[in-house]
């Protein structure tokens, strides 16, 4: 097999492996479809093992309208290629500024506002399907980069999975590297969509690629994606074990209480401290405390459960506070001056 034979049956092999993984015979698929080179190659890829697996795709297209002009074509592309494919193509506009105004303490990056619009968009046109995502082995090893230099906590280094905690969203191409998806789509003679934002310094992501970094790691380790992805796929199965763990004892040691937890007082000394920062960890998430939740954070509430005395108070992001009451450790939105709590939050005393 020559070369560029070689490339398409690599790819497909991959894919073929990560849907048997994934148990997705004889599924409806949503396949995500930005236009670029990653999406483009996974749709193709996935017609054509669509009959030997019995999948029934569909096309989602999500049109942030951020890139004016360059934005349509986009749409424009994807809608043409569906068509192509005789796959049916869903597209839904979400501009994600408005939800970027406000206090930058509580706001989201525009990057993160969009994510969050596309998916919840992206569900809303399933409706009952899997939603395919086109994630490489190159993204992964990019998140677990960014989040390393962001000072991330272990659980942050398991990357992105292949499946949502949901089930919803399936990420087949995470085994992949952008390498082999690109020579897959020049085997196939694919066109795809340019987007200008990934050389766009102002976000994280484009600084990295353009930076250097990822040229010094790949000088000390030409295999250093894949070295990347195998610490997210080891944190992440270490992590989903632990948290089954972590949980059994929260159950234990936190109650809900109206909006909520309240806590004992006691027995917080006795805990290994990588044990109490991740309860301190689940009762935060519990609360959906926002990203302005850091280390830090978790440090002064784990030290606050340990030697707080009546009364005393720790005021956290989100506009959450913990109270050390008589009767035990109370988690509540923080309320009026007078000291009672906010309409809808937790009932007073534990």
């Amino acid at each position: 097999m020559t070369a560029r034979g070689a490339a398409p049956a690599r790819l497909l092999a991959q894919l073929r492996e990560s849907l048997d993984a994934l148990s997705l015979r004889r599924q409806r698929l949503l396949v995500a479809v930005s236009g670029g080179v990653d999406s483009t190659a996974l749709l193709h890829a996935l017609s054509e093992l669509a009959p030997e697996f019995e999948l029934l795709l569909e096309v989602g297209h999500i049109n942030h309208g951020l890139r004016g002009a360059e934005s349509a074509g986009d749409e424009r592309f994807v809608r043409d290629l569906a068509g192509q494919l005789g796959a049916p193509c869903q597209v839904r506009r979400a501009d994600p500024r408005p939800l970027c105004i406000g206090s930058s303490r509580t706001r989201p990056t525009l990057q993160e506002a969009a994510r969050r619009l596309r998916y919840e968009a992206l569900l809303q046109m399933a409706q009952g399907a899997l939603i395919a995502t086109a994630h490489t082995q190159d993204d992964q090893a990019e998140t677990v980069l960014l989040r390393l230099l962001r000072g991330a906590g272990p659980d942050a280094m398991g990357g992105i999975p292949e499946r949502g905690r949901e089930g919803r969203v399936v990420r087949p191409l995470l085994g992949a590297s952008r390498a082999d998806v690109l020579h897959y789509a020049q085997a196939r003679g694919l066109a795809w969509r340019e987007d200008s934002s990934n050389r766009n310094a102002a976000f994280a992501r484009a600084r990295l690629r353009l930076g250097g970094l990822a040229e010094l790691a790949e000088s000390l380790n030409p295999a250093w994606r894949r070295a990347a992805a195998n610490l997210a796929e080891a944190q992440r199965r270490e992590s989903e074990w632990i948290e089954a763990l972590v949980a059994q004892e929260a159950k234990q040691r936190f109650t809900r209480s109206g909006a909520g937890l309240c806590a004992p007082r006691k027995g917080w000394d006795e805990l290994p401290e990588g044990l109490l920062r991740r309860l301190v960890h689940f009762a935060l998430r519990e609360l959906a405390v926002g990203r302005d939740l850091s280390r830090v954070h978790i440090l002064r509430v784990a030290a606050f459960l340990r030697g707080a005395r009546t009364g005393a108070r720790l005021e956290l992001p989100g506009g959450l506070l913990l109270r050390c009451e008589r009767g035990g450790f109370r988690f509540l939105r923080a309320g009026p001056p007078d000291g009672r709590s906010a309409p809808g939050g937790a009932p007073e005393g534990c």
